[in-house]
């Protein structure tokens, strides 16, 4: 949270904490909610805000949060 506030304006921080926040309970009963981007290497993709996307994999039990992704960059910078 100190990184989003050093950056953005506190309430714009503290919205996005809690949108992420609400996502993740969501992806925890539905962890499927995203749109697959490689197949292969299992990883979804959702978009979490109109400039942010969130990636993540479907390992067994648990849900790893890949990244968050700045829609605003080359999109070949992620690397999947």
């Amino acid at each position: 949270m100190n990184f989003l506030v050093e950056e953005w304006e506190e309430s714009f921080a503290r919205q996005f904490e809690k949108r992420t926040a609400s996502f993740l309970e969501l992806l925890e009963d539905f962890p499927e909610i995203g749109t697959v981007v490689n197949k292969t290497k299992k990883i979804r993709g959702f978009q979490l805000t109109k400039q942010t996307r969130i990636y993540y994999r479907i390992k067994g039990e648990q849900i790893l949060v890949l990244t968050f992704f700045d829609v605003r960059q080359d999109p070949d910078r992620i690397g999947f």
